[in-house]
């Protein structure tokens, strides 16, 4: 089902905003001086990449040790994918690489983030447009109710309608396919997670590790929320005042080059120890290796101006079906932590085969790779691979920063 005629014309289609974060007056004369020569000759830490698990590293280091500490990012922003910035058009915060959610169950995690940001309660919810109709996703009884036509009112009868649905194996599912098979059955996989797993990995969901689809939740309730997790917030100001909070320069120990690739100056800076967070292939390039494979993502924006109204009914809208080409449309408009606007502005997003790395394809193949790769960076001296790209793994937000505090923890174990 395309979307209509009549909402094609309120929108234009502009391309998409390439930005250079300014951030704050502190960071424009660091982020200035990333251009003249670094300060120092020896760092006590570097750290590659000035994402979540970057950033939690240099903070660390600077504020609990008082060490000296070099951040080299490729991009020309801090913030990793979670990079944000209000719209021009439309005075809206949005996100340079799609939808972040923050969420977690770990006390760790919540407080040391409290540090940084005041936090906006929010619990995400989202919808899917299925056979014509919004339905909540994940799947719970109103799901079921509206494309079924059933009348189910309890966790016992939602129970057993998934009971009824279910495939059962003699064996544990082996794949994403199976997964899903043996938790909603072949009428829910084949309107929901069959036809948007296929268009976000670009491949069928039997070819794909059943960690993919054994992540989306499943309910025998009504609870419409897409996490169930007792802290789930946004940052107030958004997330790149975050990260200008996490790196700002109040000991004169964090020391941030944006633009500047880690492989070009590397030979020209002495570092006491590296925290690596790009792609570990990347890292090992000159072994001459397959490489890794990805799945990036390709956001089409769309801006309506002169309008208190939104586009869509909620932040972020699924659409599953085949016939879309695209996965979902996100509108930040709906976001609790945004100023007033008399606009909005909503990105329609496609997976892709090429472009930045987002998402690790867990099959045999890459699986396999990683291995090898991973028995090298564990040879390699003073350096520790850190985060998603380094570690070939999705990581949520709060994943990756409990497991950047745990390593920095790990290997300052007595200092």
């Amino acid at each position: 089902m395309p979307l209509s005629s009549s909402r094609k014309a309120q929108s234009v289609l502009v391309p998409p905003i390439m930005t250079t974060w300014k951030g704050s007056n502190t960071y424009v004369n660091q982020w200035n001086e990333a251009k003249l020569p670094f300060r120092k000759q020896r760092y006590d830490v570097c750290v590659v990449g000035a994402g979540l698990s970057g950033a939690v590293i240099a903070e660390r280091y600077a504020n609990l040790l008082d060490r000296s500490v070099l951040v080299v990012e490729k991009r020309d922003h801090i913030g990793g994918n979670c990079y944000d910035f209000m719209d021009p058009d439309a005075g809206v915060r949005v996100s340079k690489y799609g939808a972040h959610l923050f969420h977690t169950t770990y006390d760790k995690v919540w407080n040391y983030i409290q540090q940084f940001s005041e936090w906006t309660p929010y619990e995400h919810k989202v919808i899917g447009l299925v056979n014509g109709m919004h339905v909540p996703i994940p799947v719970n009884i109103h799901t079921v109710n509206r494309l079924f036509g059933v009348n189910i009112t309890n966790e016992r009868e939602m129970t057993a309608w998934l009971q009824s649905e279910q495939v059962h194996y003699d064996h544990e599912p082996r794949n994403a396919e199976q997964v899903a098979l043996s938790r909603v059955g072949p009428r829910l996989y084949r309107l929901l997670f069959q036809p948007y797993t296929e268009k976000q990995w670009g491949r069928p969901p039997s070819e794909l590790g059943p960690e993919v689809t054994a992540r989306i939740p499943v309910r025998n309730n009504y609870d419409d929320r897409y996490f169930g997790d007792p802290y789930q917030a946004l940052p107030k100001h958004g997330y790149t005042a975050v990260f200008e909070q996490m790196l700002r320069n109040n000991n004169d120990n964090i020391e941030v080059h944006t633009s500047t690739d880690y492989f070009q100056i590397r030979h020209s800076v002495d570092c006491g120890r590296t925290y690596y967070t790009g792609p570990i292939d990347a890292y090992f390039a000159h072994l001459g290796w397959e490489t890794l494979q990805y799945r990036s993502l390709r956001f089409e924006r769309h801006v309506v101006l002169h309008t208190k109204n939104f586009f869509q009914p909620a932040f972020v809208v699924n659409h599953p079906y085949p016939e879309a080409k695209f996965t979902r449309i996100v509108e930040y408009k709906h976001l609790p932590n945004q100023p007033p606007s008399n606009h909005t502005v909503y990105f329609i997003e496609y997976s892709s085969e090429t472009g930045e790395p987002y998402y690790p394809v867990p099959n045999k193949r890459n699986k396999d790779l990683y291995a090898k790769y991973q028995s090298m960076a564990e040879k390699e001296p003073n350096v520790t691979f850190v985060g998603r790209l380094a570690n070939y793994k999705y990581f949520n937000m709060d994943d990756a920063i409990l497991n950047a505090l745990n390593l920095f923890e790990q290997d300052t174990k007595g200092l």
